[in-house]
């Protein structure tokens, strides 16, 4: 596995992820492929609204994630919150891009609240993919998502403040 060891390795290994692939775009249809592979395996006894999600680390890595509901429906996890939950767990903590997968919605743009969640580890440059109409794939970053993203520099300001 191809592995960056310093930050300034990180454009050199994910350009040589892409190359190896045929291309960016290439690279992130395999990400959809495996978001679409997560989605399988969703645990949506209640919703029906399947979902998966597939994360590429600046490391190189790849995870996949799912929904998992519950009958107290406030306590599931989406898709996105699962994966990069399972990448922080593993050890990778710079997000490159993330590719999200719903068979019941095009064009399946992550919620406000994992919009949050993932822009605390890929910031306003994280890569988000998903598929559009006619299975196009669409590609946003984070801050065109969420413009006014809410982040850790947030945090280390206000506990500075007097």
């Amino acid at each position: 596995m191809l592995k960056a060891t310093n930050p300034l390795d990180e454009e050199k290994l994910l350009n040589k992820m892409a190359e190896i692939a045929g291309g960016k775009e290439k690279l992130f249809e395999q990400l959809l492929s495996a978001a679409k592979e997560a989605m399988t395996k969703a645990y949506a006894s209640y919703s029906k609204f399947r979902v998966g999600a597939a994360l590429l680390t600046v490391d190189g890595k790849i995870y996949s994630g799912c929904n998992v509901e519950n009958a107290s429906l406030p306590v599931g996890v989406c898709a996105e919150v699962c994966v990069g939950a399972k990448a922080v767990s593993e050890g990778s903590q710079k997000f490159y891009a993330v590719a999200v997968y719903c068979e019941r919605s095009h064009s399946a743009w992550p919620c406000g609240r994992c919009r949050q969640f993932l822009s605390e580890f890929g910031g306003q440059k994280l890569i988000v993919v998903t598929e559009g109409k006619n299975g196009q794939l669409q590609t946003k970053t984070m801050g065109e998502l969420l413009p006014e993203m809410f982040g850790p520099g947030d945090m280390t300001d206000m506990l500075n403040s007097p």
